[in-house]
């Protein structure tokens, strides 16, 4: 049984609708009068026809840090969306199963463009990433010529044709310092873009003013000080695309991939979550010997949609509505600033 605070579960439940949260109690392996046996049989059951599904299909399922746990349970890969986007390159199998939001399935597309796309549920979609509009872009390059767009990955196909390199929140400094250009246009979050700037002060920065919904309106400057009053001895996680006065209090800036690697070589025992409610069951999951407090109502709606009971659907009927489907030009565009992403990257790590 995993150790999680009660503040965790009664977050959801003013939020959501009894079933939603309950799959999430689900996932924690929480006993009592929250679960049943039916409960539990529903999860095996699913479970296994979702792995028999996979293997009948040549099907793998591509999970993000913030699904729900039952979900991230059925994952044969986990991650952030560097690491996603990574996967969706080399994977083997004829159909990826993205268990996400919509971008994140467009760049497995993208990147695969011989494969098949699904989402289990197809409504779920980022507000960042739409916050970008192609017209309103053009404009911008040209009042800005000598600049290079920078796209964060939380962006859609439109937006990715028209960028010069991606980014995620993981390398967003690394692809800016790598570059040559010292005017950067940054898309679409301005927060991660502001800390991406104060990371690389050579350049120029000019910021799209989009932003995460959940990291901007859902993670609170009160409610984190409340956290490190009761938890003094915490220390802070938060993701970049936090506001600054959040990121101001924190320990250590991170993606959620980092987030991992954090907790797993740090000394602390309890350390308190600046970012999406679901990343808490990985990071307890992994390390079951320390703590981990979320934020209360640190939720994104669009991450909690996809259930196990849509991911079995989608791998029995394979519906035509949940295939990504883009054209060859967009494709051809998109995957060019995708592609030189993953190549500093992988340059770095050498």
């Amino acid at each position: 049984m995993y150790n999680i605070t009660n503040q965790y579960i009664n977050c959801f439940i003013n939020r959501f609708p009894r079933r939603t949260y309950f799959i999430i109690l689900i996932g924690f392996q929480i006993y009592g009068d929250s679960m049943t046996t039916s409960d539990h049989d529903r999860i095996k059951a699913l479970s296994l026809e979702i792995s028999r599904l996979k293997k009948e299909r040549n099907a793998v399922l591509l999970v993000h840090n913030y699904q729900l746990p039952e979900v991230q349970d059925v994952a044969d890969f986990l991650g952030d969306s560097l690491d996603l986007c990574m996967k969706a390159k080399s994977v083997e199998e004829e159909i990826i199963i993205f268990c996400g939001v919509d971008f994140m399935a467009e760049s497995a597309k993208i990147l695969n463009p011989s494969k098949r796309v699904f989402m289990p549920d197809p409504s779920a979609g980022c507000p960042m990433a739409h916050m970008v509009t192609a017209d309103g872009l053009k404009k911008l390059k040209a009042r800005h010529s000598d600049a290079a767009v920078v796209s964060y990955v939380n962006t859609t196909a439109e937006t990715k044709a028209l960028s010069d390199v991606c980014c995620t929140s993981a390398n967003a400094p690394l692809i800016c310092r790598a570059i040559p250009e010292k005017k950067i246009i940054f898309t679409p979050d301005r927060n991660l873009g502001r800390w991406t700037a104060e990371q690389v002060p050579e350049k120029e920065f000019i910021l799209w003013e989009g932003y995460c919904p959940t990291h901007q309106l859902r993670v609170k400057l009160e409610d984190l000080l409340e956290l490190k009053r009761r938890h003094p001895d915490a220390l802070v996680m938060a993701h970049p695309e936090c506001l600054m006065e959040i990121l101001g209090h924190a320990d250590a800036v991170l993606s959620t991939g980092g987030m991992l690697r954090y907790a797993k070589e740090s000394n602390a025992g309890r350390f308190i979550v600046a970012t999406e409610i679901g990343m808490v069951y990985r990071l307890q999951k992994e390390n079951p010997k320390k703590e981990f407090i979320a934020m209360e109502g640190a939720v994104c709606p669009n991450m909690k949609k996809t259930t196990l009971e849509k991911v079995a659907r989608c791998l029995r009927k394979m519906p035509e509505e949940n295939e990504i489907a883009l054209g060859e030009e967009l494709m051809d565009a998109a995957r060019k600033p995708l592609e030189r992403m993953l190549e500093i990257s992988r340059f770095a790590k050498k």
